[in-house]
């Protein structure tokens, strides 16, 4: 395997940094914070237009580009760079991936085409109250109505911008089932009747999270990806290929954290010197360079298992999320101590990205349930 990206793929990867350079910039993230959306609607539709990220990874014959999982890390690198707020992570790494290993030919038709032209936002609920993201924590129930279809009953937490989406992707259970047995996936329109959603307010704000209540809500049997009671196996495949992502954002993040942390080191300055001139300083900065390289290196061999539908797939993708969310959560810590006083200041930027650690730590489940999946799988 080569870990070096094509020159085709670098060029992307540097139009991804010029964009967000000029769409994503302190000022850009911090007004989206404060909207409803959470995301500027005029820098998604340019998203979609004019860099095609939306469609990425969907297959030519659903209206999409067809590129691979490696493509998508070395954009999603640049996105965790700059805490891009966009419905990207939720409908492209998260619903669209639920879609493509679950969904029919005819329903990847009807959802895919709509979601590569950016026409329609999408969002994956799987975790609940409790906050467990493997098939034990899905307790909404789906029941069989002799006239046909569904009814959903229960509680979605933690949906990434499940209060925009245009598509919901609810993960459900056949009443009295337990474990991987019984879980189904449907395709819900977020007006149907009985359904409501509201943003939580949480400690990240330039990542929003959603609850979505379901109270005998109905839906016709069309409504369902794939086979019934059979949605697990696919829902967990595409959850790895989320952690993949969100491991590859992580990286990106790890590592303006540890540019913000050099840069400030080499001008601030402390009795008569500059404070990178210190040791204690050169050993922080040269502990977060070892964690952003380890987790590169850990995102890109996940990126290539991905991108190959490798086996190593099933442990690459928990040992990614595992380290990268732990190494970035220690940058994002060191970037504050070395910067001080002003690294805790609402003004400066040091705080984003300890939150958006600390919450990507949880997201897709914490660094010790994806160290447990690593064990589960490799038979320890």
């Amino acid at each position: 395997m080569n870990f070096a990206f094509t020159p085709e793929q670098e060029e992307m990867r540097r139009g991804a940094r010029r964009f967000l350079g000029a769409c994503s910039s302190s000022e850009h993230v911090r007004a989206a914070m404060q909207s409803p959306t959470g995301f500027d609607e005029r820098v998604w539709r340019r998203i979609a237009n004019e860099l095609g990220w939306p469609a990425l990874v969907i297959p030519e014959e659903h209206g999409g580009v067809g590129l691979s999982y490696v493509e998508l890390v070395a954009i999603l690198e640049e996105t965790g760079r700059t805490l891009l707020c966009a419905p990207l992570f939720s409908t492209v790494c998260l619903a669209t991936n639920a879609i493509l290993a679950a969904a029919s030919p005819s329903q990847k038709n009807q959802y895919l085409g709509a979601i590569a032209a950016g026409e329609l936002t999408a969002a994956l609920a799987v975790s609940e109250p409790a906050g467990k993201w493997d098939s034990s924590g899905i307790h909404a129930s789906a029941r069989p109505l002799a006239s046909g279809g569904f009814a959903l009953d229960g509680t979605k937490s933690f949906v990434v911008d499940g209060h925009t989406a245009g598509l919901l992707v609810i993960a459900a259970r056949r009443p009295g089932s337990m474990g991987d047995d019984g879980v189904s996936l449907f395709a819900v329109a977020p007006n149907t009747p009985g359904l409501s959603r509201h943003a939580r307010v949480t400690m990240d704000a330039t990542r929003k999270l959603s609850d979505i209540e379901l109270r005998d809500v109905r839906i016709p049997s069309s409504a369902l990806l794939g086979e019934l009671g059979q949605g697990w196996k696919p829902l967990s495949h595409a959850l790895d290929l989320a952690a993949v992502a969100l491991a590859a954002e992580q990286v990106g993040g790890a590592q303006r954290c540890l540019d913000m942390a050099v840069a400030y080191a080499n001008e601030r300055e402390q009795f008569g010197r500059v404070i990178g001139s210190f040791q204690a300083i050169k050993h922080k900065c040269a502990d977060m360079l070892v964690d952003v390289e380890s987790a590169r290196s850990a995102s890109y061999y996940a990126g290539w298992a991905a991108a190959h539908s490798a086996s190593e797939l099933l442990v690459a993708a928990p040992l990614a999320k595992a380290y990268c969310s732990e190494a970035y959560f220690r940058c994002a810590g060191e970037n504050i101590q070395i910067h001080g006083g002003v690294g805790f200041t609402w003004e400066h930027d040091a705080h984003l990205y300890f939150k958006r650690a600390k919450s990507s730590e949880s997201l897709l489940g914490s660094p010790s349930y994806h160290r447990e999946l690593v064990a589960l799988r490799t038979g320890l």
